[in-house]
């Protein structure tokens, strides 16, 4: 069996989406004839934690931590904030939201010295160590995975001194994206610049929804389209609870269960939920009390905002971030899943990981989302639900009321077809990056 040297910020102990692509991959690479060796971090600052997801890693994988030097405790002593504060739900704002002076000074450090990310104080320790391990395994090809862009140039780096095959995997975008730093001219070029190497360089270039591929064409147009690849993420059946397995006190059948599991910051919020179910209540088509609104995760001070101004507060249950396994035991007692997509102008091909375990959960999804896009044609694909924009307030209202109005029947909510979904189970997806290491484009 070859040897792949995996090197990844986001890997357990850390929580969060970002995590789960990776952890899958390492779960069943071996069925296809690769054994991982992990590279990453030691002391990594990261914005969840899930101490449960150490279990998930194979026992007898083999994983390397070296330091990293993080700069964020310096931040939180600028901002004032507490030691441990997750950082990325209150730095992320709308455009038209103010920052303090403060917030300011801490962006302009961002955007000039910490470059392609604040992660890059990894280069020093990674490179030596990924080395090492490269010839003590006798390591025949390397795939990283980006965010954080410091472990594509880590990767670049060992492709540069060993000629290894070299995947590069990407999660979202590099230069231009909606949590990308605004540069001035100089960072600004230098960035763009390792972003350009990184996808020259590599041999495979795989993306986990095809708007990074839409985006690194339009960037960069000379590269050759062939080495792009659409690898999707996924939902893992396994993760899935038989009924009697659920802790049942997250039950409550008198209740419309709606779950948005996940973050929500800047512009990712609930505005236009919260709109269409008051204008629901004000025509009298739902009682507020028949609602049960919960928000698993993480979120930003406006958020709670959010939460405590809202005529619905008191159907809201705000249950903060837990572990990857309550996460979705929660997903699978709900009436109805949510999921909200950044107002943005790149949210049509925007195709958040969580979509995959809704749909996978079987659960009806209520998509508040571009009605034109990856996600539009994902959901239709599979049947797994509802979509509306966010200016559509009605088209949101009218898709609430009609699996609310199922759900009072004791009728199915929505008809998802199984057959397709079942090609997106992450065992399917390993597979497309175990060819891409074999070569097989």
């Amino acid at each position: 069996m070859k040897s792949v040297l995996v090197i990844a910020y986001y890997f357990p102990p850390s929580g969060g989406p970002g995590v789960q692509r990776v952890l899958k991959h390492i779960q069943y690479l071996r069925e296809f004839g690769w054994n991982p060796i992990v590279l990453t971090v030691s002391n990594g600052d990261f914005p969840a934690r899930d101490e449960s997801l150490l279990e998930k890693i194979p026992s007898d994988i083999i994983v390397e931590r070296t330091h990293i030097y993080e700069p964020y405790d310096l931040y939180r002593l600028l901002m004032g904030h507490k030691k441990g504060v997750a950082i990325d739900v209150n730095v992320i704002k709308k455009d038209n939201q103010k920052r303090t002076f403060k917030e300011q000074f801490a962006e302009f450090i961002r955007a000039t010295f910490f470059i392609p990310d604040a992660r890059i104080g990894w280069l020093p320790t990674a490179i030596p160590k990924a080395m090492e391990l490269i010839k003590k395994h006798n390591v025949s090809a390397i795939y990283n995975s980006s965010p954080p862009y410091t472990t594509s140039l880590i990767a670049r780096a060992l492709k540069r001194k060993t000629g290894l095959q070299w995947v590069v995997g990407f999660r979202d975008p590099w230069t231009g994206f909606i949590s990308s730093p605004k540069r001035w001219f100089l960072p600004a070029w230098i960035d763009k610049r390792m972003e350009y190497s990184v996808f020259k360089e590599a041999d495979a270039v795989e993306c986990a929804w095809k708007g990074i591929i839409m985006d690194i064409r339009y960037k960069f147009p000379s590269l050759p389209v062939e080495k792009f690849f659409h690898v999707p993420n996924g939902y893992d059946s396994a993760d899935y609870l038989l009924p009697e397995q659920i802790d049942q006190t997250l039950y409550n059948p008198d209740k419309f269960i709606m779950t948005y599991t996940g973050s929500m910051y800047g512009r990712r919020n609930p505005a236009a939920l919260f709109l269409a179910l008051e204008l629901l209540v004000e025509k009298g088509l739902i009682k507020k009390e028949s609602v049960l609104l919960r928000f698993i995760g993480r979120f930003g001070n406006e958020i709670h905002d959010m939460f405590q101004s809202s005529s619905l507060k008191d159907s809201i249950e705000i249950i903060g971030y837990v572990p990857h396994e309550k996460s979705i035991s929660y997903v699978q007692v709900s009436d109805v899943l949510l999921l909200i997509v950044d107002e943005s102008k790149e949210s049509e091909e925007i195709v958040p990981g969580k979509v995959y375990e809704y749909i996978g959960s079987m659960k009806p999804v209520l998509a508040i989302a571009p009605e034109q896009g990856a996600i539009a044609d994902l959901i239709k694909e599979t049947q797994a639900g509802g979509i509306a924009h966010q200016s559509n307030i009605e088209g949101i209202a009218s898709i609430i009321f009609e699996m609310y109005s199922a759900f009072k029947k004791g009728l199915p909510l929505a008809n998802p077809h199984k057959e397709i979904i079942q090609c997106y189970e992450r065992r399917e997806s390993t597979k497309k990056l175990a060819e891409l290491l074999d070569g097989k484009y």
